[in-house]
């Protein structure tokens, strides 16, 4: 049983993603990129591997996602599933997005700016991590605040009506 095959069985709709590949010097489309896209729970198991045209862009994939339902109830489980994505080019530092999200239904549009390469290749990445919701992620709780503030210690002043001031 194939990877994608297995993932589909306990995601069982689809989102789509499509990839802007630019460089961050002159914001020029990136043609020729290579973008492998990995389940982010098994980083090693490359499920499809994409090129950018002349705009710099992928073509657009088809995911598989949780169940649109999963986004009505919050509580019930993560409505999006999530993915890495690899980035390479020549000319340009290897790039890692942890964390792209995709939903049931929808296009996420993942727009990368590459940083171009100007000393000899190396084994580095530049990583960046999209965190997970505040809903499913394993946050701090929040601390705990008053609704009615005392501003005679802050020194700032919190007007009852919008003021607008006027030119001198």
């Amino acid at each position: 049983m194939s990877k994608l095959y297995a993932m589909q069985q306990d995601l069982p709709d689809t989102g789509r993603l499509l990839v802007n590949v630019s460089s961050m010097i002159s914001s020029r489309a990136v043609s020729g990129a290579t973008v492998q896209i990995t389940d982010s729970n098994e980083p090693e198991d490359v499920i499809d591997e994409l090129s950018t045209d002349s705009n710099g862009q992928t073509d657009t994939i088809d995911l598989p996602a949780p169940p649109l339902e999963y986004s009505l109830e919050p509580e019930a489980a993560q409505p999006y599933s999530v993915f890495n994505l690899k980035i390479t080019a020549p000319g340009f530092e290897p790039t890692v997005i942890s964390g792209a999200e995709i939903l049931s239904g929808q296009t996420a549009l993942q727009n990368i700016s590459l940083i171009p390469q100007f000393e000899a290749p190396n084994d580095n990445s530049v990583i960046y991590v999209i965190p997970p919701h505040t809903l499913y992620g394993d946050y701090p709780p929040k601390i705990p605040e008053s609704e009615v503030k005392d501003v005679s210690e802050t020194g700032e002043i919190v007007l009852s009506r919008v003021v607008i001031p006027s030119g001198v």
